[in-house]
């Protein structure tokens, strides 16, 4: 049996111009590293933008992760 990985970010060039955003919403994925990078929590993320839940914040977290990991070995 096939089961599809739900999507995390996704592209689209009618929504902001194809910028990569979460996952049914509009809110550019970049935007959560960059509160995390001025030292603000996941939380003050969350609340800030109420459209991304958390099990989708932290699956786009872990996806950039294993990105990373697969960049550093290639």
């Amino acid at each position: 049996m096939y089961m599809q990985t739900p999507q995390i970010v996704i592209s689209n060039p009618d929504i902001l111009g194809g910028t990569p955003v979460f996952a049914g919403t509009r809110v550019p994925f970049r935007i959560m590293f960059e509160y995390l990078e001025t030292g603000d929590s996941l939380d003050v993320f969350l609340d800030e933008f109420p459209s991304v839940s958390r099990a989708l914040a932290i699956a786009g977290l872990e996806h950039a992760r294993l990105s990373a990991s697969h960049a550093h070995t290639a």
